[in-house]
């Protein structure tokens, strides 16, 4: 359980689980997680702005904030879910381009622990280049979800039939092993 408080980013991106993010906020609420929700800027048109707005009681960023607003509070944790490949990729190789990717870029020279719950077909992550970048980001101290009793990859043209299994939990429960 962590301490009342602390504050989660999740950091959702474009793929089919992603309108369902409300059910990871949900989750991390109920271990006293205050929620921050990131959204990767092609995540907009896949989530529920207004009712996760409502939910975490804070604003979806996805730019980074003009000089005269306000900081988000510095994150003591990050979830990214569900991660695409593009996102994992280019987190491993360090290009900041977008909000959600700076503050990834950042996570690690922090300290803040990173749980990666990817959604990536068969095809994507057999390429070398992803495996590559699974690889970089766990010698970083990320954890990544991938493989046997994590998130297993589906067959290219599949990915719809999984989104109610989605394992939201899992990436809470590696949260929590990361932090105790």
């Amino acid at each position: 359980m962590t301490q009342p408080g602390k504050v989660l980013y999740i950091i959702v991106c474009a793929a089919g689980p992603a309108p369902h993010v409300g059910r990871l906020v949900t989750l991390a609420q109920e271990q006293d997680w205050t929620v921050q929700i990131i959204a990767t800027p092609p995540a907009l048109n896949f989530i529920d702005i207004p009712a996760l707005e409502k939910q975490t009681g804070h604003p979806v960023r996805s730019q980074y904030r003009k000089p005269d607003e306000p900081k988000s509070p510095r994150a003591d944790a990050i979830i990214v879910a569900p991660a695409t490949y593009n996102t994992i990729n280019k987190f491993a190789q360090g290009i900041a381009d977008t909000y959600a990717l700076g503050v990834l870029s950042e996570a690690p020279g922090l300290g803040i622990p990173v749980v990666i719950l990817p959604f990536v077909n068969s095809a994507l992550a057999s390429r070398t280049p992803f495996r590559r970048s699974i690889g970089d980001l766990r010698t970083d101290g990320v954890r990544v979800l991938l493989g046997p009793d994590q998130f297993e990859p589906h067959p290219p043209s599949s990915g719809g039939d999984l989104i109610d299994a989605y394992p939201w939990k899992r990436a809470l429960t590696e949260l929590a092993e990361l932090i105790s």
